[in-house]
């Protein structure tokens, strides 16, 4: 029961971040352009500052999760990653990697961004915007590539 709880808050966890992160950058970003850019910048602000914060909880639990799980499978098998599947190599270096990338978007871009529009300085705000846009593209890719591995092959 304690392994398959701890696979549902994992898989749900990586379903939230990821899915967002394709809801926000194939849906969200292309249809506010019936917006003017104000409004868009006010709109994606507000977006993103719920969703990072979501995020900052689901990698959390991505983290604890996968460690969990590790640990479940028995104290040698962590001690030994040597005898790991490649997949759970793949899911540990790639998910690191992952939450390292998040964690420039969030305490290193957003703050920028929070500034900017908070300011109301718009050219600083859309910069920073597509600086985020474009890490939250590398983290998607990363994530649907991981996903496809792990699940498909």
């Amino acid at each position: 029961m304690t392994a398959a709880l701890l696979k549902a808050v994992h898989v749900l966890a990586v379903l939230l971040w990821v899915g967002g992160m394709a809801f926000a950058h194939f849906f969200l970003r292309p249809s506010l352009t019936v917006l003017e850019p104000p409004q868009r910048l006010k709109l994606m602000h507000a977006v993103l500052g719920r969703f990072f914060r979501a995020v900052l909880w689901a990698t959390g639990a991505i983290l604890l999760t996968g460690f969990a799980m590790l640990r479940g499978v028995g104290r040698a098998a962590v001690l030994a990653p040597a005898a790991w599947p490649w997949s759970w190599w793949c899911m540990t270096t790639v998910g690191l990697l992952m939450v390292a990338i998040f964690g420039h978007i969030r305490f290193v871009r957003w703050p920028v961004m929070d500034r900017a529009v908070r300011a109301g300085n718009l050219p600083a705000a859309a910069a920073a915007l597509a600086g985020i846009r474009q890490w939250v593209a590398v983290n998607l890719g990363l994530g649907i590539a991981l996903i496809l591995v792990v699940f498909v092959g």
